[in-house]
């Protein structure tokens, strides 16, 4: 994805805040984002009725996250871990933690037996392990690690893109707004769009519990990616620093109450 979007093949992508930042940092800035998809939080989840806590977990344990070493799950395990264990061990964790699609990890977890017994999970995901199977239960939520409610997945584009093409962007960003809104103000319409567009098994009533869970904000304002951006950076992930959150977006989100 990144690949292409460097090439011109894509125009913008979609990925977790610190998979952006890395893309933000490699390109020196020539790759920015643009606006949040929503604070939605992950839960670390597990069977091991043991681990209550992320010191619990041991070497005989396996978390599955999408991207071991270097997604969404495992650098904000990485971030936790650096309080927990010391900077120099902020990947202690990695060496218990596996690649695997969420889907896949979710029925590990509900069917049990396997060796993953624990899943830094994402919505849907969470839900149904949590409902499937009575033995797994929430060790820590991203928001937590991250001090309150935080954005999960951003919109990124590259510099010429935005230059080159202003009222497409501006139309876009307008959209995402318009989006976002119509979601908040039409929970019912939004859980029946998303089964219809994904033609997703999901019950329609577990789509719109998500919907309506507190926990998850359907905004494009950015919130607290800053943690990422800092905390990353002080662990040598990123090698350039940012003064604030508006280094790394686009100017047209820069109006917004973010972080």
């Amino acid at each position: 994805m990144n690949e292409a979007l460097l090439a011109n093949n894509l125009d913008i992508v979609s990925a977790g805040v610190p998979p952006a930042l890395t893309m933000w940092d490699r390109t020196k800035g020539d790759v920015k984002l643009v606006a949040a998809l929503g604070s939605l939080p992950n839960y670390l989840i597990t069977t091991n009725p043991n681990v209550r806590t992320l010191k619990d977990l041991s070497e005989k344990d396996r978390i599955a996250v999408p991207a071991a070493g270097v997604g969404f799950q495992s650098r904000t395990l990485q971030i936790e871990a650096a309080k927990l264990f010391g900077a120099d061990n902020f990947q202690k964790l990695d060496q218990i933690s596996i690649s695997l699609p969420h889907p896949d990890a979710t029925a590990a977890l509900i069917a049990g037996g396997t060796e993953v017994n624990s899943h830094f999970s994402s919505a849907p995901f969470y839900y149904q392990a949590l409902q499937g199977n009575k033995a797994v239960h929430k060790v820590i939520s991203s928001y937590e690690i991250l001090g309150g409610p935080a954005t999960f997945n951003v919109l990124y584009t590259s510099t010429a893109f935005h230059d080159q093409n202003p009222k497409t962007y501006a139309a876009f960003y307008a959209a995402l707004r318009e989006a976002a809104n119509w979601i908040n103000t039409n929970k019912q319409g939004a859980a029946e769009t998303f089964i219809r567009q994904q033609g997703s098994k999901l019950s329609p009533k577990l789509v719109l519990d998500i919907i309506n869970d507190p926990e998850n904000d359907f905004t494009i304002i950015p919130q607290n990616t800053f943690v990422y951006a800092a905390e990353l950076h002080k662990l040598g992930v990123l090698k350039r620093g940012a003064g604030s959150w508006k280094d790394y977006f686009f100017p047209e989100a820069h109006g917004e109450n973010g972080s």
